[in-house]
């Protein structure tokens, strides 16, 4: 039974890990990546759609993204979720497709991106808490009901213990491995 919740509770906490990777990848570093227009959906028909769904999305250099739409109707619905998103830049629309260049950070920009990294990692920190808290209860409702021993939910609590240690270790590890690329010139 213990075995189960440990299981379940490593499962939960990598999950956490993953879900604060995703936020990561939506941060901009030195150079640009696709992965900072992941998040804008394209109003398609009536229908929100991933923007790498109604076009290509391609890195054509550091500094600049370029959009080539499927359909050539879609360029100003585009242009509007990226406007939209807020995410720093505004996009060229040259007619045939969307460019989007982005000027070199300055030291203010990184700051502030470490800063929303550091809030990224701390939602984490929480979610794997909150996992942990999940589980303590549920080992000692099982104490509670008999089901182990007064020992057995002590170590259980021990290693639902180490298990958040190691998991907010892993936080600690990416944010400062995801500050030093933000930081880095």
């Amino acid at each position: 039974m213990l075995e189960e919740i440990y299981e379940e509770t490593k499962d939960h906490m990598e999950k956490s890990i993953e879900a604060m990777k995703r936020d990561f990848a939506t941060l901009r570093t030195g150079k640009v990546t696709t992965q900072i227009v992941d998040n804008i959906k394209v109003d398609y028909y009536g229908t929100p759609t991933p923007l790498n769904q109604v076009g290509s999305v391609v890195v054509q250099d550091a500094t600049t993204i370029a959009i080539n739409p499927w359909e050539k109707s879609m360029l100003p619905a585009i242009e509007k979720a990226i406007q939209e998103a807020n995410i720093g830049v505004n996009p060229n629309n040259d007619g045939d497709f969307i460019k989007l260049f982005f000027p070199p950070m300055t030291v203010e920009q990184r700051q502030e991106i470490v800063k929303q990294a550091k809030q990224m990692a701390e939602k984490a920190k929480v979610a794997i808490r909150n996992v942990r808290k999940e589980s303590n209860n549920k080992i000692k409702r099982l104490e509670h009901d008999k089901e182990i021993s007064e020992d057995e939910m002590k170590r259980g609590l021990d290693q639902i213990q180490k298990l958040t240690d190691e998991y907010i270790a892993k936080v600690d590890e990416s944010l400062k491995a995801k500050e030093a690329d933000i930081l880095k010139v």
